[in-house]
């Protein structure tokens, strides 16, 4: 019977189209979404609950937000820890209550005498391996409550500094502007960083650090790990049918993780969760685990080098 025919002593309706593909999804968030707000969406389109995101956009950003389907939501965890790339736009002269333009403006100072040297000296002092205080504003729990939640009960929130990596801090221009008849000046930057960290808070602290205050009023995330804006798809482009647009597990893995190719015989043995000989390269660790592959390129296990033997951190069943 085809999907449009009449079952007997019933009325006819069109067959439910299976869940979507495991895999996973590149979305160009738009503005004013929250990062939430994309997975509901995504659920409705990938016709499954089990949609997870790697790392939460704020709502006025945009750009790169990576989605996980089905079995590809066990791959989220290491994806949330690659490195990101945004471009941005920090006004100085203007500090707010959430280190960006939604928060209130706490205090406004000219900033006309401000010279580009003094800002390139600002953005060499936040490049390299440095230690960021994270805006109070974060999602970061405090005593198993997030430290925005605290912020709006009117709590004071003191965050410790963490350590966090800013590979490139560049320049690419620098612009007089006003704000209530002040000069500022809005700085047009990209950012290459670690995991953790807060572009606000960047903004924040050159602003501090020249003395006029900062904030950020524009960011757009162009990379999280391998997947940058030329993998994205927009929400618009994902109606009707998003199932196009998905990355095959095997594909992201591939993306993700290096590669080990396996035997008929060690691919046998992993989807049993046993151990293998360890091989020269790749080497995987528990923070950054290896893909293995079976001989037809199924991901089989993502495999971490423990004690001499390669032990799988996690098995994926066939689908």
């Amino acid at each position: 019977m085809t999907h449009d025919q009449t079952p007997a002593g019933g009325v006819g309706r069109p067959t439910r189209r299976p869940p979507a593909p495991d895999g996973l999804l590149v979305v160009d968030k738009p503005a004013e979404w929250t990062s939430h707000d994309v997975v509901a969406r995504v659920r409705r389109l990938a016709r499954t609950r089990k949609v997870g995101h790697a790392g939460t956009l704020d709502p006025m950003a945009t750009g790169v937000l990576v989605l996980g389907i089905g079995r590809a939501t066990r791959l989220l965890t290491y994806v949330v820890g690659a490195d990101k790339e945004y471009r941005a736009t920090i006004r100085l002269g203007v500090s707010t209550t959430t280190d960006d333009a939604e928060g209130e403006v706490l205090v406004r100072t000219d900033a006309g005498s401000v010279t580009t040297a003094a800002i390139e000296a600002g953005v060499a002092a936040l490049t390299g391996e440095i230690a960021q205080v994270p805006s109070s504003v974060s999602a970061i729990k405090v005593d198993g409550k997030r430290s925005y939640a605290r912020v709006r009960a009117g709590e004071e929130v003191d965050l410790p500094a963490r350590p966090v990596t800013i590979s490139e801090f560049t320049i690419h221009e620098v612009r007089p502007a006003a704000d209530e008849g002040l000069a500022v000046v809005d700085v047009d930057v990209s950012v290459v960083c670690s995991s953790g960290t807060y572009i606000r808070a960047l903004a924040r602290d050159l602003g501090a650090g020249l003395g006029v205050g900062g904030h950020l009023t524009a960011l757009r995330r162009t990379r999280v790990g391998g997947y940058g804006l030329d993998v994205a798809a927009t929400l618009e482009s994902l109606e009707p049918d998003a199932d196009g647009a998905i990355l095959p597990l095997a594909t992201a893995a591939r993306a993700t993780f290096a590669a080990r190719e396996l035997s008929q015989e060690e691919a046998v043995l992993l989807s049993y969760g046993k151990r293998l000989d360890v091989v020269p390269s790749p080497v995987g660790t528990a923070e950054r685990p290896v893909a293995a592959f079976a001989p037809d390129g199924t991901l089989v296990a993502l495999l971490a080098d423990v004690d001499g033997r390669s032990r799988p951190v996690l098995v994926f069943a066939p689908a």
